[in-house]
């Protein structure tokens, strides 16, 4: 068994990514810019923000934070996101979720143009996604696993891949991913019957619920390749979706919570921004 360290894959495709922006700068004069946009005062988010921003800083992505107060209408965020989306030296917008209850999110996050959202949460993104295109911007989480997975020299051609979770955000994008990589792909959800005959075929098994230990020793076979994208958290403590004790005694490979598949979410962000940047180069 391997325990696979995404904060060791994290730093060094954040160095290799520093690399590419400075050549982005010399070649071209470019320097790629996030600004995300913070509404209220929740306090999860705004670590999240200033991890985010910290990131940006250490490969050499200009970064802003628009923070706007708890009682901001739809339409004055709708009207910051136009602004930014017209502002030519900005290549990445990201709204911190969640946002207040009296803002329509799914509208909000419709109003980013698609070159520009580095989520890869809109709609047209997916689209592309379900099409293979290469020209998309993917999900930071999924396209995350699939990078951590190809790192350790994962095959993943032909492999029976189960997805546990259908999230708009990890589930269904990972599946498509890893469909994309050529694996025979089952998802799995809430309404399943017999979630454990199913996971006992894994050959790669991503689990993504947010549900403690949902996934036990029992529930997967000898040699499983074992990806925890969940976070639980529990009277202080971080737990991930799949019982790590139990599960790492079969599996050859498994991502532990924290320190898996999370470290890789933000430097895919990293990426897609560095991405959307590059393009531009090219129009």
């Amino acid at each position: 068994m391997e325990i696979i360290d995404g904060k060791l894959v994290s730093c060094e495709m954040r160095k290799e990514l520093a690399g590419k922006i400075e050549e982005l700068k010399e070649n071209f004069g470019k320097t790629p810019k996030l600004s995300v946009v913070i509404v209220g005062n929740d306090p999860a988010s705004e670590i999240y923000v200033r991890n985010k921003s910290k990131a940006c800083e250490e490969v050499g992505i200009i970064s802003e934070t628009i923070k706007l107060d708890e009682n901001t209408t739809q339409e004055e965020l709708d009207s910051v996101i136009c602004g930014l989306s017209s502002d030519k030296s900005v290549d990445g917008i990201l709204i911190q979720l969640p946002l207040p209850r009296h803002i329509d999110a799914k509208r909000a996050l419709s109003i980013i143009p698609t070159e520009k959202d580095v989520d890869g949460f809109s709609s047209d993104n997916i689209g592309k996604l379900t099409q293979f295109d290469d020209d998309a911007l993917l999900a930071c989480t999924p396209h995350g696993i699939i990078e951590l997975l190809k790192r350790y020299g994962v095959d993943f051609c032909g492999k029976h891949a189960v997805v546990v979770g259908r999230s708009n955000i990890v589930g269904k994008p990972v599946a498509l991913l890893l469909l994309k990589e050529n694996c025979t792909v089952t998802i799995c959800h809430s309404k399943t019957q017999n979630l454990s005959e199913i996971t006992k075929q894994a050959d790669i098994l991503v689990c993504a619920v947010g549900q403690k230990h949902l996934i036990k020793e029992d529930m997967v076979k000898e040699g499983v390749i074992a990806v925890d994208a969940g976070i639980n958290r529990v009277d202080g403590k971080i737990y991930g979706d799949m019982d790590f004790d139990g599960v790492s005694k079969k599996a050859a490979l498994i991502t532990p919570v924290p320190g898996g598949v999370g470290p890789m979410t933000i430097t895919m962000l990293l990426y897609n921004t560095y991405f959307a940047a590059l393009r531009k180069t090219n129009e």
